[in-house]
């Protein structure tokens, strides 16, 4: 396979995981209906989300809410592609990169996806610390786009501190 295309098939590979797994939460678990997998530490759960994360906008108007978050992540999936295909492989830093971004368009998609559909997220992952701490329920999407993130983070402190050294080398 082309190095060029790694990323769109990590993107299709997360989209349609996200699709698979929202599928059968929305078919077996009713609304709010939890299932415990590891005491006080792991649920699935079934919430809906009409916001981004931790339920932020959630309250804002529907249609500005709607709006905001469908044009935000259509320019984000947009801005994505349009990186990929125009730099190729040798524009982008590397396999990190690539992963990355794979992982981010993938993610943005898959809740862009719900946001059009229903105009909400189903969310079902929700981890405890204890009784009293819980992390707000997420999805495969968002686990995706974290760890993109995470690894954008990541490869731009890598090539940071690698022109760092070439430059105390010099």
């Amino acid at each position: 396979m082309n190095q060029r295309f790694v990323p769109f098939a990590i993107a299709a590979s997360v989209f349609l995981l996200d699709r698979i797994t929202k599928s059968i939460v929305k078919a077996h678990f009713s609304m709010w209906d939890t299932r415990l997998v590891i005491p006080n530490f792991f649920n699935i759960v079934h919430t809906e989300n009409p916001g981004i994360a931790f339920g932020l906008l959630t309250d804002a108007p529907g249609w500005w809410r709607d709006a905001l978050l469908i044009g935000f992540s259509s320019a984000v999936l947009i801005g994505i592609a349009t990186l990929l295909l125009k730099s190729g492989v040798s524009g982008l830093q590397g396999a990190m990169m690539r992963t990355a971004l794979g992982l981010v368009l993938g993610g943005a998609s898959g809740n862009l996806y719900d946001r059009i559909m229903s105009r909400t997220v189903t969310d079902f992952l929700e981890f405890h610390a204890g009784q009293s701490y819980f992390f707000p329920a997420f999805n495969v999407a968002d686990s995706a786009i974290f760890c993109g993130a995470s690894l954008l983070l990541l490869d731009m402190w890598r090539s940071r501190e690698t022109k760092s050294q070439t430059a105390l080398d010099s």
